[in-house]
């Protein structure tokens, strides 16, 4: 990789001491900051290579050369306009260059087309000698004819030259713009790997353009023999194209690649930043924040170093849940989040990375519920208070009005709608057990059904939102324990007859005694000696939140 940043400045520097002439020369370097250099080579991404190159380059250009920088896609995406002198062309600008360089985002489109026409339009081409060296990763991708534009320059200008350095090109995409510099008498040099640049450069130097010879520079110093990393694999992870790498919080899972690319044993799971190595193979590589995930197959050989990017292209969700308008945040709320691709759930004060797109969340506290939708961009966070509106209610029982509480595990609480259906039932809302079972509620009119043994009461009563209602049913009933030595089973009649003379049984227990809560009145208890008979009856009255105690012989 040292030796591929050391080949493009070498370009660069070779382009600048023959191709620009000598003394005083004025000439433009053009760097290609779309989104795509942040590919990598060898592991390293472009842009940072082209940031070496050039300061290496300008610590040795000429003091009196006017060198000028120019650039395009580093301030907005998707533009074809975005293309800037910031850097005009004069003497002891390497510094100046070399921070501009350093400073700038590479994020847009490619319009190399019109980047080198501007240039040569603040050279003055059609006036003095001038030269343009492009530095390009892409193809030209806003319609201009970068062979056309060679031709017009080199007609109509009056030394013009432009040289083109094309990064990580194949030979196709390479033709498409070495007519540029061919169509001006300049060189295209092809920096697909080292070893590629190297021919180039001995063939650019085999045959210098006619000038006076150079200086020539000394040899450079033999390059140490690098030392073995540390690590082979070293991944990092953004949240969105361009955003700063995640250190915390996120995962990475390593499978082997099976035979047909599928996902097979897994290698290893790890957390936050991540530096390994890894046995040469192929690989499928996941790295995820959350719920946002990306995935990447990976190729590792022996004595290589690699340093992918993974772009989640998520955002964050932060989701507060509210019971009514001005509560606190609920720590029973339960909130989903349905995202493209799929869903999660969490609990109370909620917060979830996900794929960016429409994101649904749905929140729950007890039975309301309130759904709002969300448009979330990658890199974007969220935050959102979601009101239910419910009420609350905790509901107990008591023997009677103003008497003892029935704090009895067995007690269950039906809360129905009040409004009947046309068929004459209610649709059912919620169910809870035991004494302080707790509601939330959407506004409306209910009935609380409570059970207990025999016992079965309804208690009307409405909600709004932000209630907080204490509601009491009375059961207007007293507990029945009946004994019956011996006896097969126990069970209870209501005491009057209907028409036929049958009384209706109320409940049965197998075995000798039995404690039930009733509703106050008459009853009968009946002992059974058998299945088939044998039967003896006491009769019972019950109160109102009083005990009776029955034994039948």
């Amino acid at each position: 990789m040292a030796g591929l940043a050391r080949s493009v400045a070498a370009a660069i520097l070779l382009l600048s001491t023959t191709t620009f002439g000598f003394a005083a020369n004025k000439v433009i370097i053009i760097l290609d900051a779309s989104g795509s250099m942040w590919a990598q080579i060898d592991g390293k991404p472009k842009l940072e290579i082209a940031r070496e190159s050039l300061r290496t380059v300008l610590q040795s250009v000429p003091a009196d050369d006017e060198i000028g920088f120019m650039a395009y896609g580093h301030r907005t995406k998707g533009s074809c306009e975005d293309i800037e002198l910031i850097v005009p062309p004069q003497a002891g600008s390497a510094s100046a260059i070399s921070a501009a360089a350093d400073s700038m985002k590479f994020l847009g489109k490619t319009p190399l087309t019109a980047a080198v026409k501007q240039a040569a339009e603040a050279l003055k081409y059609t006036e003095d000698k001038a030269t343009v060296v492009l530095i390009t990763d892409g193809l030209e991708t806003c319609g201009g004819d970068p062979c056309a534009l060679g031709k017009e320059l080199k007609e109509t200008g009056v030394d013009f030259t432009a040289d083109v350095v094309g990064f990580g090109l194949t030979a196709d995409e390479g033709k498409q713009i070495a007519c540029l510099a061919e169509n001006t008498g300049g060189k295209y040099i092809q920096a697909s790997d080292e070893k590629a640049l190297q021919q180039a450069l001995v063939e650019t130097v085999a045959t210098p353009a006619p000038a006076p010879e150079p200086t020539p520079a000394p040899a450079p110093a033999p390059a140490p023999e690098p030392a073995k990393p540390e690590f082979n694999f070293m991944p990092s992870v953004v949240m969105a194209e361009g955003g700063d790498p995640i250190t915390d919080g996120n995962a990475w899972e390593i499978y082997k690649a099976a035979a047909d690319g599928s996902r097979g044993d897994q290698v290893m799971t790890e957390y936050g930043e991540l530096k390994t190595n890894l046995e040469p193979g192929d690989y499928i590589v996941v790295g995820r924040d959350d719920e946002a995930r990306s995935e990447q197959k990976i190729k590792i050989e022996a004595g290589q170093v690699y340093k992918p990017l993974f772009t989640l292209n998520g955002g964050t969700l932060v989701i507060h849940p509210h019971a009514s308008q001005g509560s606190e945040i609920s720590g029973e709320a339960r909130v989903d989040f349905n995202y493209p691709g799929g869903s999660t759930t969490h609990y109370g004060d909620a917060k979830a990375t996900v794929p960016a797109g429409e994101q649904k969340v749905t929140v729950q506290i007890g039975a309301g519920t309130a759904t709002e939708t969300v448009q979330l961009t990658a890199g974007q966070t969220v935050e959102k208070d979601v009101v239910v509106g419910v009420g609350h209610a905790v509901l107990n029982a008591y023997y009677t009005a103003g008497g003892d509480k029935a704090d009895n595990s067995g007690i269950g609480f039906e809360i129905v709608k009040a409004k009947k259906k046309i068929d004459g039932s209610r649709e059912s809302v919620e169910h809870s057990y035991g004494s302080d079972s707790k509601f939330w509620l959407p506004p409306d009119d209910y009935v609380a059904i409570t059970t207990l043994d025999l016992t079965v009461s309804e208690q009307p009563f409405s909600i709004k939102a932000g209630d907080n209602q204490d509601i009491k049913v009375t059961l207007d009933a007293g507990v029945l324990a009946m004994s019956a030595p011996g006896a097969y089973s126990i069970e209870v009649f209501s005491s009057k007859k209907d028409i036929e003379g049958k009384r209706k049984s109320l409940g049965l227990s197998y075995g000798d005694s039995w404690q039930q809560t009733v509703p106050a009145g008459d009853y009968v208890v009946v002992r059974h000696m058998s299945a088939e008979g044998q039967e003896k009856e006491v009769p019972v009255t019950i109160k109102a939140g009083e005990r009776s105690e029955v034994t039948v012989q």
